[in-house]
């Protein structure tokens, strides 16, 4: 008989798990599918991939297939008779001959054996295809939840295999606390399947529009805080606007520039419900007036005289210790 490579034939490596042998069968079969495929050996390459996935998919199968080793691909070879023994395969009324056998027949018999089918063919229910789809909402829209419409150009295939693209309208609902690059799966929402098959699903990725306020990392949210040098100076009260409403925060005396106010609990909601949610940070800015007026300049010409600190009295030591 002449040996397939059951494993090249789906692509994977010959230690691949079930589920890879389960994923590769699934996108081949959907790629070589005779309704669908516009490949001329596309029914032969669908018949090679159901016949690799029957045989890997059942442990039995595969151990069997296993223990016959590596050949090149269409290379003729026979199986030992002890392999014929050990797992009870006879042919030609009892007799453990391997001539003329054909390899997807020789597992065929197995499953036989155990009272399963034979090959498999082109009815074998074969999955709708996955569909991805950017969902691009508000900020305001991830903290609250929030429906959208898609309206979506989906590929459907008649009878003779031929595509056209048909327009579907989903509605999808986004749970609050949705993030940016998150992927959010609907179950049943993608291509319809074939013979039976499952439809396929459709995965939303989320994207975030940029926000005038905030910045965005995870479930934190960063806003910038402008103060006043007085108000950075001698502490002060201010109002600062959240998703879920303006609170104020209490600024300390002495507010460096840059420093960082956390506003517990005042990001996105994180899921699974309850008061989980991630926090805001205020990042302080100080700001100089655009303009000053001669009183405003007399005040501040007082305060440097009246002053002795120096922001840069580190520029003295550090130039210190290098002489």
């Amino acid at each position: 008989m002449k040996y397939k490579d059951y494993y090249a034939i789906l692509g994977i490596e010959r230690s691949a798990a079930e589920a890879d042998i389960k994923k590769a069968y699934r996108k081949l079969a959907r790629k070589y599918h005779p309704d669908v495929s516009k490949d001329p050996q596309g029914e032969e390459k669908f018949k090679d991939v159901a016949e690799a996935y029957q045989t890997l998919k059942d442990a039995e199968k595969r151990a069997a297939y296993d223990r016959l080793g590596q050949h090149q691909s269409g290379e003729d070879f026979e199986p030992s008779r002890d392999w014929g023994k050990e797992f009870n395969t006879q042919f030609n009324d009892g007799q453990s001959s391997f001539e003329g056998v054909d390899l997807s027949d020789l597992f065929a018999s197995l499953s036989r054996g155990r009272g399963g089918g034979g090959r498999t063919n082109a009815n074998f229910p074969i999955p709708g295809e996955d569909f991805e789809v950017a969902a691009q909402i508000n900020l305001e829209d991830a903290f609250q939840g929030t429906q959208v419409t898609l309206n979506l150009s989906v590929p459907v295939y008649d009878e003779q295999g031929r595509m056209r693209r048909e327009a579907r309208t989903v509605e999808a609902r986004i749970p609050k606390g949705a993030t940016d690059g998150q992927r959010l799966r609907l179950r049943g929402q993608g291509g319809k399947g074939h013979n039976g098959g499952r439809d396929g699903d459709l995965y939303l990725n989320i994207k975030l529009h940029p926000h005038p306020l905030y910045r965005v990392d995870g479930f934190d949210l960063y806003i910038d805080l402008p103060l006043t040098p007085s108000e950075a100076a001698l502490g002060a009260t201010i109002e600062v606007p959240t998703l879920a409403g303006a609170v104020h925060l209490t600024v300390k005396p002495s507010t460096n520039s840059g420093q960082q106010l956390r506003l517990g609990k005042r990001g996105l909601p994180k899921p699974g419900g309850g008061a989980e949610a991630g926090d805001l940070f205020a990042i302080v800015k100080i700001v100089m007036p655009p303009t000053l007026d001669e009183r405003e300049k007399a005040l501040y010409t007082q305060l440097a005289e009246g002053s002795t600190f120096n922001p840069r009295i580190h520029f003295t030591r550090e130039a210190a210790n290098a002489n």
